[in-house]
């Protein structure tokens, strides 16, 4: 099987050994057997739920940035130790990305779902100019970028969908 879908007995004590790995692999959510992107957006509804969505901007702003950075670091590390730059494994860029898409989403678990379904779409399909960063940009930097595009893309499409429901 391809070294960037399935990992080996090796590859994921390798990941597993350094706490970047935890982190990149969203506490597990990224070992998942299949659809590992899923899995990650799925996992980060979690803390969305109970932690960020009551947040006041300046702080969600923060937390974004924040783990945005965290994820940088640990993407980059758990790459170079798969020697994958982008594993499927990785999925700490779905849960800043899905957080993004979730910034303004108005209150409800529809909203919720709408917002996650819409990222998944943009995460999958990256459009322009998603998918050249996608293509250019690697390492840890190459992980989290295409994934926080596609979360803003689906925040964009998601506050304009619920100005005009």
């Amino acid at each position: 099987m391809n070294a960037k879908h399935a990992l080996d007995d090796a590859q994921r004590r390798a990941l597993l050994a350094h706490p970047a790995g935890w982190i990149a692999a969203g506490f597990g959510s990224g070992l998942a057997p299949f659809a590992q992107g899923t899995a990650g957006s799925l996992a980060a509804l979690l803390p969305w739920w109970f932690l960020l969505r009551e947040l006041p901007w300046p702080i969600y702003l923060g937390v974004l940035v924040l783990t945005f950075a965290l994820g940088v670091w640990a993407c980059g590390i758990a790459g170079a130790r798969l020697g994958v730059d982008d594993h499927r494994a990785l999925v700490w860029d779905e849960f800043v990305g899905q957080w993004l898409a979730l910034i303004a989403a108005p209150a409800g678990v529809a909203w919720m779902l709408a917002g996650f379904a819409l990222f998944r779409l943009f995460d999958v399909w990256k459009p322009w100019p998603i998918r050249g960063f996608d293509r250019r940009v690697k390492g840890g930097l190459g992980v989290m970028l295409d994934d926080l595009l596609a979360g803003a893309a689906a925040a964009l499409v998601l506050q304009l969908v619920a100005r005009f429901v």
